[in-house]
This record gives structure tokens, sequence and C-alpha cells, in this order.
């Protein structure tokens, strides 16, 4: 299925601040905002693959947003790109991201929505 295709039948993530709603609570949310580039269009495709990641085209940028956690592995983006993609080129593509951010290895980040899971990576 097309990313076109996907992006339009799971809705936009964006909403009109008079549609927000505050909460105090934990939302489990986790995802990365990235320039548009050839490595961004690698990454959202290779998770786009995973029908609990919604993938948003916006013009210059492209969010890849998930619950719980996203895990980004290196080896298989690079596939996907047909080079090389590291744990440092991932970073710089990325502009901003939120929830936790723990580099596991040098072939694997993970965004985790829920700061407790966290703790397992902590020293």
């Amino acid at each position: 299925m097309s990313n076109v295709a996907r992006d339009a039948s799971q809705g936009n993530i964006f909403k009109s601040m008079k549609d927000i709603e505050f909460k105090q609570t934990i939302s489990d949310q986790c995802g990365v905002t990235m320039n548009d580039s050839v490595e961004a269009r690698a990454i959202a495709e290779y998770m786009n693959e995973d029908p609990n990641v919604t993938v948003t085209h916006n013009p210059a940028t492209i969010r890849v947003d998930g619950r719980g956690k996203l895990i980004f592995k290196m080896d298989e983006i690079s596939e996907f790109l047909g080079r090389e993609m590291t744990a440092e080129i991932f970073e710089v593509n990325t502009s901003t991201h939120y929830g936790r951010m723990v580099r596991v290895d040098d072939n694997t980040v993970v965004l985790f929505g829920n700061m407790d899971d966290v703790f397992e990576y902590i020293e």
C-alpha cells in the first residue's frame, strides 16, 4: 500500500487549537519530526510498514508517530535507503522528537511514550 493511500486512510494527526483538550494524563505516544530528505523518506517508508505507526507527510517535514515505543533499526533502514544509515545520521535527520529517546547501541534507536519503560536502559 502506498504511503499516500495509507496516510489518507489514517487521517491527519494534527488538530485545530479549538479541538484540543488538555488532560493531565500520560499519552503513551512518541514520535519524530524529520526534514524531508532522501534519508527521511526511507525512514518513513520503513516505519510505515508497522500498522501501529502513523506517517504524515507535510510540505517540508515528515512525521512518524506511534504508541508505546518506536524502534528504529539502522540496518533495516539501510536496506530501504540503499546505503548505510547510522544512528548518527538518523539523529541528524531528526529535527525534533517527543517521548524519551534511547540509543540502545550503534544499530538501534528507541523512542518511548511511557517514561517508566526507559528504566530498563538506565544503568
